[in-house]
């Protein structure tokens, strides 16, 4: 597999090119900005809100609240700033987000332009003892006509998904995973077809991964009202920690799986298919990326065309790899922003292909500024005159 290497300027043009052709296109938002950002925004519309029977989000808090024009003044790539531990990201239509903080359960809205983020809500119910908490973030299906967010939450006693409106109560979904003091998983995402994919740690118990009657260690499938899509949840097992998943340019559902004793992974799933963790069994799926472990710790993962985008709490970065027609790396992987904002998790590609990343400095493993954790929107490399790497 690949390993880490230096960016060539080949690499940075041919990014370029394929992010351009990968979201060649792509719609707009439509809130207000308050005030200048990297790039002109066009058609704004409205700011964004829930649909008019949900009721609205609180008002901006005081100057002192995350992400204020004066603390994010020195670096344009900082959207908010003093955050604890975020974690789930979502982007909305309008193109702000929504990033939840894993500690606190806050929701707050971010903006593009640099305006002050906003508090929207408190998820309750969490337990945050060992690396539990509020854990992942994913937009309805059908957002545009129920508002409604779902979120992957360890309690006092399981792991479980629920659904709630922006300033509604959650109601559960899925409950009755497994939760440990570490290796809570997190991953969240929606197929193309709607099918919710949840993935799931191992709790700290290895052998659990392939134990077919548990859901940990595992990516699990249900439909929007937590039913299992097919005879049994179990959708791909064999994993050790499943932080991230996201879904490739043909519809597939990639997951990260940060390894507890030998590199971490990026598989691309199949149904039925087992994986290689704790150790590799007959007909075991092969990873698509390796990723050693002292650059890895991957948590987050974001795909545009051919390229993929994967965040590295350990390795400080993104790890960047282009795959060919056959889904296998076409190039060694390459460091992205590597050791510029400490340790990196959730990745998300917006419609202009910026990447949004949050940042998780303030988790207890690693050194945070005086200003972490961070939400940042950057655009990956795009040329020798205009990378930042």
């Amino acid at each position: 597999m690949g390993t880490l290497g230096p960016v060539t300027p080949r690499t940075r043009a041919v990014l370029a090119v394929a992010t351009c052709l990968a979201l060649a296109g792509c719609g707009g938002g439509g809130y207000t900005p308050s005030g200048p950002f990297r790039a002109q925004q066009e058609d704004p519309g409205p700011q964004v809100g829930p649909p008019a029977d949900v009721s609205p989000a609180p008002s901006p808090g005081d100057p002192s609240t995350p992400g204020t024009d004066q603390e994010t003044a020195g670096d344009p790539n900082v959207l908010a700033t003093g955050l604890a531990v975020p974690t789930g990201l979502v982007l909305l239509p309008d193109g702000t987000g929504v990033v939840a903080e894993r500690e606190t359960g806050r929701l707050l809205q971010v903006f593009p332009d640099r305006s002050p983020a906003r508090e929207l809500m408190v998820v309750p119910g969490i337990d945050t003892s060992g690396d539990g908490g509020l854990l992942g973030l994913a937009l309805s299906p059908t957002y545009a006509e129920d508002g409604l967010l779902y979120a992957y939450l360890t309690t006092a006693t399981d792991a479980r998904v629920v659904r709630f409106p922006v300033g509604g109560t959650p109601n559960p979904v899925v409950t009755g995973i497994p939760r440990g003091e570490t290796r809570n998983g997190g991953g969240l995402v929606f197929g193309v077809d709607g099918t919710m994919y949840v993935g799931t740690g191992d709790t700290g118990v290895p052998d659990l991964a392939q134990d077919l009657t548990s859901l940990a260690g595992k990516v699990l499938a249900y439909d929007v009202f937590g039913q299992p899509v097919g005879t049994t949840p179990v959708f791909s097992s064999g994993l050790s920690d499943v932080r991230s998943l996201c879904l490739g340019a043909d519809g597939s559902v990639y997951a990260t799986d940060d390894s507890a004793t030998g590199p971490d992974e990026l598989n691309r799933l199949v149904a039925g298919t087992g994986y290689g963790a704790p150790r590799p069994l007959p007909g075991a799926g092969a990873p698509v990326l390796s990723v050693p472990g002292e650059t890895g710790g991957l948590a987050g993962c974001a795909i545009s065309g051919a390229y993929v985008f994967l965040g590295a709490l350990d390795g400080q970065q993104v790890v960047l790899a282009q795959l060919g027609p056959d889904g296998a790396p076409v190039a060694d992987p390459q460091p992205f922003l590597a050791d510029q904002y400490g340790r990196l998790r959730t990745v998300v590609v917006d419609s202009e292909g910026a990447l949004w990343i949050t940042t998780s400095n303030t988790d207890g493993i690693g050194t945070p500024a005086a200003d972490d954790d961070k939400v940042l929107r950057i655009q990956p490399p795009a040329s020798d005159a205009t990378s930042p790497l």
